[in-house]
């Protein structure tokens, strides 16, 4: 008998065993006696744009990719050129149907508005899940994704926020939970982002649908709209229905790092003030002020995010001595002269102040300096206190094969997208909100109950 007969009839005994077949669709892991050194068994939902470059991961490759499904026949057969042995799906639930029990492991990098719907259906069929960022596009969501990981902790999870495996981004933990800084009261971070249309209106042409987009399923659980090239395959990132703006495309790597250091969670309220929004688009730019309680010895924080080319005020900048890169009106990424300056960091980045001092990273917290820098000129970091990362997707494939948990896993990510999001609901309200975290609803904007659980298209669940 083949590996897979072997292994179909494994798992159908063992759940006959421990009560019906239910309890398995079914992963292997610890639980199931997986051989850590067999390779994983990994669909691949969503292989245009972010999910290409997970169909070419090298730590991707090493394992089975059995699977892979997308809505645009062009990126599929991309993808089947790469994986010619995986069957090939445009449909997840379809492929969840018909090889449920064939499959270890889902990587989801599709759209923001299909993340959630794709991961609750993995991790209910219990399978680990590697979700990209932000791990949903709303604040329930994001609490479902969380519940359900919880009640199968032998499942790995991991959202591709890659920064977090940096080890830049775990001297500077270290170095922040040293005291190096002091008590740090203010962070501050920024994005050049949106580098796609932001702050429009509908388009009002209806092209045709092109005959290798299967539009209906591109949709998903939101609202039915004519095709358009404003939305896919790229431009969907500023549409609300879709996407979650510059702030949720950025902020879980930019913020990732200072979230992580302080111990952030929940933030009390959050503000907003921006340029050129619109009921269906992200705006312009927007600043976004999140305040956060104290957390046991630690102070309160305020957090301040700035994007479409705004930065901290120009005091900070003035004190700290701080450069970073600015592009050039007009300039294209890549441009050998895309920038008036190339000192500093890039213009991407975050600023942690504390009382003593302060550090700037650039923006997925790889690199960064501690200011004033002639203040600490004779600085020696603290010793290691952070286990080290094998890098972002082999940390979640060894969780998956040896039962851990993997560094940006579901409970810390959840937490992370959930606070990025709630930006947005400032930002569409135009509301200062009041956060009731415990209760998840901001207790002065009714208006919010929509947007933190908006309602699915018929034929579409979490």
């Amino acid at each position: 008998m083949s590996r897979r007969t072997n292994r179909r009839q494994f798992l159908m005994h063992t759940a006959a065993a421990a009560g019906g077949a239910g309890l398995l669709a079914a992963s292997r892991g610890p639980v199931y006696g997986f051989p850590v050194n067999e390779k994983l068994n990994i669909a691949i939902v969503g292989v245009g744009g972010m999910g290409g470059s997970h169909v070419r991961d090298g730590e991707v490759k090493k394992e089975n990719v059995v699977a892979l499904c997308d809505i645009d026949d062009r990126n599929l057969h991309s993808a089947a050129e790469v994986y010619p042995k995986a069957e090939k799906y445009n449909d997840f639930r379809v492929m969840f149907d018909k090889m449920g029990r064939d499959i270890d492991a889902v990587i989801c990098a599709t759209p923001d508005h299909c993340h959630a719907v794709v991961t609750a259906a993995a991790l209910r069929l219990g399978k680990h899940a590697y979700t990209q960022k932000p791990l949903t596009h709303t604040v329930y969501e994001a609490h479902v994704l969380n519940e359900l990981a919880r009640k199968n902790p032998k499942l790995a999870t991991q959202m591709g926020n890659q920064g977090h495996s940096n080890e830049g981004a775990r001297r500077v933990v270290e170095v922040i939970r040293s005291g190096a800084l002091g008590k740090i009261r203010e962070v501050h971070a920024w994005t050049d982002r949106p580098i796609w249309p932001q702050g429009i209106d509908r388009p009002a042409d209806k092209p045709p649908v092109p005959h290798h987009v299967h539009w209906d399923l591109w949709l998903g659980p939101m609202p039915e709209r004519p095709y358009n090239p404003a939305y896919h395959p790229f431009a969907w990132r500023g549409w609300w229905d879709f996407g979650t703006g510059a702030l949720g495309d950025m902020a879980c790597h930019v913020a990732d790092t200072a979230f992580w250091a302080l111990d952030l969670r929940h933030p009390t309220s959050i503000e907003a003030r921006s340029e050129g929004a619109k009921p269906e688009t992200a705006p312009k730019w927007s600043i976004v002020t999140y305040e956060f309680p104290a957390r046991g010895d630690l102070p309160p924080v305020t957090f301040t995010w700035y994007d479409g080319k705004k930065f901290p005020p120009k005091e900070l900048i003035e004190k700290y001595g701080i450069s970073y890169r600015k592009r050039r009106e007009g300039a294209k990424r890549g441009d050998e002269d895309a920038y008036e300056t190339v000192a500093g960091f890039e213009d991407n980045g975050s600023l942690l102040i504390g009382d003593k001092g302060a550090a700037i990273l650039d923006t997925y917290g790889a690199e960064y300096k501690l200011l004033p820098e002639k203040d600490f000129k004779d600085f020696k970091p603290p010793a290691p206190t952070l286990a080290r990362s094998p890098g972002h997707m082999r940390d979640w494939i060894e969780a998956a094969k040896n039962g851990t948990q993997a560094c940006s896993n579901f409970e810390y990510a959840s937490a992370l997208t959930g606070m990025v999001l709630l930006g947005n609901l400032a930002l569409r309200t135009g509301k200062k909100i009041e956060w009731d975290a415990a209760n998840m609803r901001a207790t002065n904007a009714s208006e919010c109950e929509e947007l933190i659980k908006p309602p699915y298209r018929k034929g579409w669940s979490l």
